[in-house]
């Protein structure tokens, strides 16, 4: 069920105010972006978008975990991206979704009206700076998941992802991840295989593996623990600079 409100803190208290699209902004620029926003919220498993939907609104994430996906003509889908706390949804000067985006544990989206915002766009250096910014890390990030599905082994694979939870769910981002550190991991090994082109059982095996070597401990059904930050990012073929750029 998707519910619309308006009674959420405003953009001053907001949990993701220093990482969203809006984090650069002030005064008027604020009030501005208060002036077109409204929030949503969506159970696990709704879809958010889809493919081909008209864009009347562009978001950011607030809480919970979505999905980005295609499907292709025969049915397969493939996910190729994960939205986390902060990250963007939709694309200014674009009528329709590209992709399937879903929610995979509940969501809260803060959505901007897609006409206003592309105005504020061209006339708030710091939205579209922000924006910019936000754009230049998606794509390193793309070319990063290349790498990892294109040259890296299972075991790598597997490191590199719970290396990403662990940075993008730390309470304070652009701060240094702790050493020891621990968070609910969002996906289930399901979907794990399908964002990382394994399948089931290797990541199942893989996660065993790492368990029994002392590199995480797991909790219940999707507590990850991760004593020594450093001995899982060595296992993820990257430097500590790398993996945490």
């Amino acid at each position: 069920m998707i519910r619309t409100t308006t009674t959420m803190p405003n953009c001053k208290d907001c949990p993701i105010r220093h990482n969203a699209v809006c984090s650069k902004c002030e005064g008027d620029e604020l009030r501005k972006l208060e002036e077109i926003k409204y929030y949503r919220s969506y159970d696990a498993g709704q879809p958010i978008l889809w493919r081909g939907d008209p864009l009347d609104h562009v978001a950011s994430l607030i809480e919970g975990v979505a999905t980005i996906s295609q499907s292709m003509e025969d049915g397969r889908t493939q996910m190729v991206g994960l939205l986390l706390p902060s990250d963007f949804i939709g694309r200014p000067g674009r009528g329709v979704a590209p992709f399937d985006v879903t929610a995979i544990t509940d969501v809260k989206v803060c959505c901007f009206r897609r006409k206003p915002f592309e105005q504020l766009v061209q006339s708030t250096p710091n939205i579209s700076n922000r924006l910019l910014e936000m754009s230049m890390d998606e794509l390193d990030a793309a070319r990063e998941w290349m790498l990892l599905l294109g040259r890296k082994t299972a075991r790598e694979k597997i490191a590199s992802l719970l290396v990403l939870i662990a940075r993008r769910m730390s309470p304070k981002r652009g701060a240094q991840v702790p050493s020891h550190t621990e968070f609910n991991l969002p996906l289930t090994r399901e979907a794990m295989s399908n964002y990382l082109g394994l399948t089931l059982e290797t990541v199942s095996r893989q996660l065993s593996q790492l368990k029994s070597d002392g590199l995480i401990e797991l909790s219940g059904q999707r507590g990850v623990v991760v004593p020594d930050l450093g001995l899982l990012i060595s296992e993820t073929g990257e430097t500590w600079d790398a993996a945490l750029a």
